[in-house]
């Protein structure tokens, strides 16, 4: 990474962060890196520039990416800059730069003004139902799904515990890795009394899977594919023999309540099986290895191209990074039902996706790759291309049985991705997108479905936009 010498890099409250996370005192860290307490103290104050020395010695001596410190604006910012965009702060007139101060110096605070907007969304969109039963949960309520997907965000959806346990969980199973699926099916039998069993659709009418105590029994249904199978398998093993180190990372997050602590209970259970079958380093490799290839990849590992896919956005080991991924996955009419590595794409917490993405398109184009190039409003680019992949079980789907799934990285990664072959990327074509309709201020835009809520509506009857909803210039 180049540092131009004449930018002057302001990040104490990352510095801060970072130090606090690493359970280091201010004196401690000095001392790592050859400063002075009160040098340390005026880098976190934002008193001094951070310089690329320092920065140099930071990554040296806690083996971090500079990135995570140099980046520009994160999920934070955006988070709290859709919230205050909303009209009833509009005679406010926020300035960007204060939205990014108070995310960047107190985002606790940010956090909260969040979800605070979150429950107010919440009441206005309820205000028109019934009113709650008393001892009812309330509506408003943070829900598990928002709690458990925000927590896994925090963490760069990268938890190094369950990766070094699922490595050496693969290596004992099987050294050469070439069939961790059977191994881990005769290890269930030998060490665990448990036997795996397929069940016929009218054993397990509305499961994948169910797991009896009791008689031991693994019960799988027909209706999953042997990618499915196999997770299924790796997924109770790594329940039975590592439960308690689940545990533990699941006890540190401090989930709110029982469902939610359930909810993200099984999440780490799912990446602790994604570990097994795709062990970090191998999987790293061979992504490396195949350019990022998901189909090759995923057949060398006897995954699906989904999982797969999510398995693409862990890759954060500090000393063994790969291509930063973010991945989403949706439904045909745009439901979101997976988010991963949101901090490094703008996602909208509070509105749909934009339908610019081709994301959107791969429904019209079942299992081919989709690429396209991206700018959002802030001037960042992007590669990405998209899917269709099968739903679970599609015998349960009533109509569409497809899902679409998103992956995507900064442009600079692209030369190393074989779906970037023939692209010119020195001179790319590239889509303007936003994050959603309600927030982007993008002007005539033909995909608008909704005018920004920053801005008045201009409409009239002399003239007639690309736009259904035109708006006032700031």
């Amino acid at each position: 990474m180049v540092l131009a010498p004449e930018r002057k890099l302001f990040l104490g409250a990352r510095l801060k962060r970072l130090r606090r996370e690493i359970g280091l005192t201010q004196a401690r860290m000095a001392q790592d890196l050859n400063v002075s307490p009160s040098y340390l103290n005026h880098l976190e104050r934002n008193q001094r520039p951070l310089t690329a020395q320092i920065l140099l010695r930071l990554a040296e001596t806690y083996d971090i990416d500079i990135r995570t410190l140099s980046s520009g604006e994160g999920a934070p910012s955006r988070d709290l800059g859709e919230v205050l965009i909303d009209p009833i702060f509009r005679d406010l007139a926020i300035p960007r730069h204060e939205i990014a101060e108070v995310a960047e110096n107190a985002p606790g605070v940010s956090d909260a003004i969040v979800r605070l907007y979150r429950a107010f969304s919440d009441r206005r969109r309820f205000s028109e139902g019934p009113a709650p039963v008393v001892g009812e949960a309330s509506p408003l309520a943070v829900t598990p799904s928002d709690w458990v997907r925000d927590h896994i965000e925090s963490q760069h959806n990268y938890f190094p515990e369950l990766d070094e346990i699922g490595e050496a969980l693969a290596d004992a199973l099987d050294p050469a890795g070439q069939d961790v699926a059977s191994t881990a099916t005769r290890r269930l039998v030998d060490r665990h009394g448990v036997q795996v069993r397929v069940a016929p659709t009218e054993i397990l009418p509305e499961q994948l899977r169910r797991f009896d105590h009791h008689r031991r029994r693994l019960m799988l249904s027909e209706r999953l594919g042997a990618a499915g199978r196999a997770f299924a398998v790796a997924y109770q093993l790594g329940l039975l023999e590592h439960g308690p180190d689940i545990t533990a990372v699941m006890e540190r997050a401090a989930a709110p309540d029982l469902p939610t602590s359930n909810l993200l209970r099984v999440s780490l259970a799912n990446y602790l099986a994604a570990a097994i079958i795709m062990p970090y380093e191998s999987f790293r490799r061979a992504c490396e290895g195949f350019q990022y290839d998901l189909d090759l990849v995923s057949m060398r590992f006897g995954a699906s191209f989904e999982q797969a896919a999510q398995r693409l956005t862990t890759l954060s080991r500090p000393a063994a990074r790969g291509v930063p991924f973010f991945m989403l996955r949706i439904d045909a009419a745009g439901n979101i039902s997976k988010r991963f590595g949101g901090g490094a794409f703008p996602f909208s917490r509070f509105g749909g996706g934009c339908p610019r993405w081709r994301i959107h398109a791969a429904f019209r184009a079942p299992g081919k790759i989709l690429t396209q190039i991206v700018e959002t409003p802030g001037g960042a680019r992007y590669f990405t291309f998209a899917r269709t992949v099968p739903r679970i079980a599609a015998a349960f789907a009533e109509d569409d049985s497809e899902l679409a799934v998103g992956l995507g990285c900064e442009l600079k990664y692209a030369g190393r991705l074989a779906y970037a072959r023939g692209i010119d990327l020195a001179a790319p074509v590239v889509t303007e997108i936003g994050s959603a309709c309600r927030v982007c201020e993008r002007p005539a835009c033909p995909q608008r479905a909704a005018e920004p809520v920053s801005r008045t509506l201009a409409v009239d009857d002399f003239s007639k936009s690309i736009s259904s909803y035109p708006f006032e210039a700031a």
